[in-house]
């Protein structure tokens, strides 16, 4: 047995049918489900690192396709979040997984656990921008939840809010990972978020969103959330 179906072997033992059906209802048009809590599948692939992480990194590379099961990848993904590595290697196991980001649950359930990127801010904020012309649904939520995750920052709020203005992408995913990354930047940079969302060229339902959940804050003041909602844009008929 190698290492992918043994991990697979323990997978099978992880998995709630319940859970299941549950996960299922949240990622629409994903079949491959297992049915396994986020705290189980962290705490495999931290046994996965202390065992040996290059060897279970390789075989996944090798052998895990857009078409393996939900959980599979995102034990990829965490495994390559909690493993050490130099940032060479980090790099090339990066570029092999994040193009099998296929939904939303994948791409954020590993991005926030990608803590190496705060020990290095500039290398890995020229690395992720690589992919703001990506014409892929997922490559491009990977940038926006990596951004808000990792580098809310003074530093890099400006570029933030820039590309978030410049998106341009029908994939709903986007729209909601934009939204979520603009009320972080509203809770970190008020005043200057709230000049973003005065002016701006993103797409109404964008707009909309993010005012949405930033008045959903609770670390917004009333008088805020009220003064918020007079920049909603009103719904237009198709």
């Amino acid at each position: 047995m190698d290492i992918i179906e043994e991990i697979r072997d323990q997978l099978y033992h992880l998995s709630e049918e319940d859970y299941k059906e549950f996960n299922r209802k949240l990622l629409p048009g994903v079949d491959q489900v297992l049915g396994i809590r986020v705290p189980a599948l962290k705490q495999l692939a931290k046994s996965i690192v202390k065992k040996d992480a290059f060897s279970y990194l390789d075989a996944a590379a090798e052998k895990l396709t857009v078409d393996s099961f939900h959980e599979e990848l995102q034990l990829q993904g965490l495994v390559l979040g909690y493993a050490k590595m130099g940032k060479e290697e980090r790099v090339r196991y990066l570029d092999e997984f994040v193009p099998k980001i296929q939904n939303w649950a994948v791409c954020d359930t590993c991005v926030m656990n990608m803590k190496f990127m705060e020990k290095d801010r500039e290398f890995w904020h020229t690395y992720i921008w690589k992919y703001a012309d990506s014409s892929e649904e997922f490559e491009l939520r990977f940038l926006v939840v990596s951004l808000l995750a990792h580098f809310m920052t003074a530093e890099y709020i400006d570029s933030a809010l820039a590309l978030f203005d410049s998106i341009r992408h029908d994939g709903y995913y986007v729209k909601m990972a934009v939204a979520w990354a603009v009320s972080v930047c509203y809770v970190k940079f008020p005043e200057k978020t709230r000049a973003f969302l005065e002016n701006n060229s993103m797409d109404d339902f964008t707009q909309n969103k993010s005012i949405q959940k930033i008045r959903e804050s609770y670390r917004v003041s009333k008088e805020e959330k009220d003064a918020l909602k007079e920049l909603k844009r009103p719904r237009t008929l198709a």
